[in-house]
């Protein structure tokens, strides 16, 4: 980092005292010190399971430099053989950082093309699949555990695609996991290309410097030594006193402010950090967002005035040096001068993602020592994969899950009132779109968070369903009781099976909307759930009519 374009500047006002507060506290017990020694007393008064066993996060930086030449040399001859497309199949974690570094650096020249599917969503399988030459593609089958349902629904559908198209399909696979998972057999058993190995001593969300990141980054041209090296620097920091760590200086500002009110985070940036943010969201949601507490990640909202946010507001500005944008920035200045916290952060050049990426992951587990949480479990993430599960097998009765049909504007407007009216001071809106991710639906769920911003005043989300049930899940369920939810599905335009299986895509996205809104509702949460039929486009047109409607 130049010293002439700071890296990291807190501007908090008064809470800047409660920030050097703690940085002292932990200067005078060692916390630095102690968090790379893998202390679990840094968050429990004693060993706690899933504490010390869950920071080999810390290591990366150094440890995965031993396969960088494998990953590199694996790529080169990808690309060589001229793959055009790589399509990673994946859930969360195992798939954020991926989409991460495509969106930031694009693909080098003559290096393929990187495509995430982790939507169950049938036109979003049927999109990846009418996209891509199967004969010059190259699919990752990415899960620590090995058994996260979604990828692999998605691995028996384009496994049997590539059965019909090539003589050796398991020379268009390679697999992604931990070691000694069933995916390992699988990959072996169907004679994958290549199997890739994860250090299991680390959560999902904590794997986007482990080969989950590492090996689609390389694929697509990005200088991986160069990434590492930045997150090398964030780093160095482990000899350091407190002061001197800008994770820990985060961190602090994000649990002190958190403590006393100012618990969403809001992220303004440019547009090729937006899948960034999203990776921030899982990282911070659910890591905090459980025993009732938690930090709200805001990310990707619409502009809005000063006035438009409460007092519950921490903003995180982030500025990349050949990509500003003055109506940001200018947006930014307006709210330092309304009162609102702030950090900058200055991006030098692209590569300093590695930095960030370690340096968030410092500052979102010592945030937790002050919540006082288990910054490494998510407890709550279970809750809707069973409720799915019994959703499949019939054991949950559809009809207690009945939706609002958007065909009846009156009916949808009274109960868009009805559910606005139960928000709460100091909470925030959840917008859960079981939609398939268009760019054009995006657009749409954006001008409704608008709306319930300039309505409401309080902080919108808006995620991708399933995706966000293995991140922002946990907040929704283990986090403040604050949060109003706006369920959103829709009739696929034609369905697709699962070869091998007697269920479809169609109906797998069905129950897992299903199992999160019972989910929700036996948390005490607060839902609507809205039908859109086959009209996606002009269902959420009305919603956002009826929301801008004087009341």
């Amino acid at each position: 980092m130049s010293k002439d374009c700071p890296h990291q500047i807190l501007k908090i006002g008064d809470f800047q005292n409660f920030v050097d507060a703690r940085l002292k506290s932990w200067e005078e017990m060692g916390f630095n010190r102690r968090l790379w020694e893998k202390d679990p007393t840094l968050w429990f008064s004693g060993p706690v399971l899933g504490v010390a066993d869950r920071l080999g996060w810390l290591a990366l930086p150094e440890s995965m430099q031993e396969q960088i030449e494998t990953i590199v040399s694996f790529a080169n001859e990808v690309k060589n053989e001229g793959v055009q497309h790589i399509v990673l199949l994946g859930m969360g974690g195992s798939s954020l950082a991926a989409g991460v570094f495509q969106s930031i650096f694009g693909s080098g020249p003559g290096y393929p093309e990187l495509i995430v599917l982790d939507s169950t969503h049938p036109d979003a399988v049927r999109a990846v699949e009418t996209k891509i030459d199967l004969r010059r593609s190259l699919f990752i089958v990415a899960s620590k555990s090995g058994t996260t349902p979604e990828p692999l629904a998605f691995f028996k559908y384009f496994w049997k695609k590539m059965e019909e198209t090539v003589d050796v399909p398991g020379r268009h696979f390679i697999a992604i996991t931990d070691p000694g998972t069933s995916l390992v057999q699988l990959a072996e058993e169907k004679g994958f290309r290549q199997i890739f190995l994860a250090p299991p001593d680390l959560g999902g969300r904590y794997s986007a410097l482990t080969v989950f990141g590492l090996v689609p980054a390389a694929l697509i041209g990005v200088d991986i030594h160069r990434l590492l090296g930045r997150a090398h620097d964030a780093a160095k920091g482990g000899g350091a006193s407190e002061q001197e760590v800008p994770g820990l200086a985060l961190g602090a500002a994000l649990g002190e402010l958190a403590i006393r009110g100012k618990n969403k985070v809001t992220f303004m940036a440019p547009p090729s950090l937006k899948r960034f943010q999203e990776w921030l969201e899982q990282l911070i949601a659910e890591s905090t967002g459980k025993d009732g507490k938690g930090i709200v990640p805001v990310v990707n909202e619409p502009l809005a005035g000063p006035d438009a946010y409460g007092k519950d507001r921490f903003f995180v500005y982030f500025n990349v040096a050949d990509e500003r944008s003055e109506k940001i920035k200018n947006r930014v200045m307006e709210l330092e001068a309304a009162g609102h916290p702030v950090v900058h952060i200055n991006l030098n050049d692209k590569y300093d993602i590695g930095f960030e990426i370690f340096k968030w992951e410092i500052a979102t587990a010592s945030a937790g020592s002050i919540l006082g949480i288990h910054p490494f479990n998510q407890p709550d993430v279970e809750s809707s994969k069973e409720l799915a599960r019994r959703a499949m097998t019939g054991e949950v009765r559809t009809e207690i899950t009945e939706a609002v049909s958007v065909k009846d504007p009156d009916e949808l407007a009274n109960a868009l009132n009805d559910w606005l009216e139960l928000a709460k001071e100091g909470g925030y809106i959840v917008i859960q779109s079981y939609l398939q991710p268009t760019e054009e639906t995006t657009k749409l769920l954006q001008k409704i968070r608008k709306e319930l911003l300039n309505r409401m005043g309080l902080a919108t989300t808006v995620g991708y369903g399933p995706r966000f049930l293995h991140s922002t899940g946990q907040l929704h369920k283990g986090g403040p009781v604050s949060g109003l939810f706006l369920q959103i599905i829709d009739t696929p335009a034609e369905d697709l099976p699962v070869p091998g299986a007697d269920y479809t895509f169609g109906e797998i996205i069905g129950a897992q909307a299903i199992g999160d809104y019972l989910a929700l509702k036996k948390r005490g949460r607060s839902v609507l759930r809205v039908d859109l039929k086959k009209d996606v486009a002009r269902g959420l047109s009305e919603a956002s009519r009826l929301l801008s409607a004087k009341q």
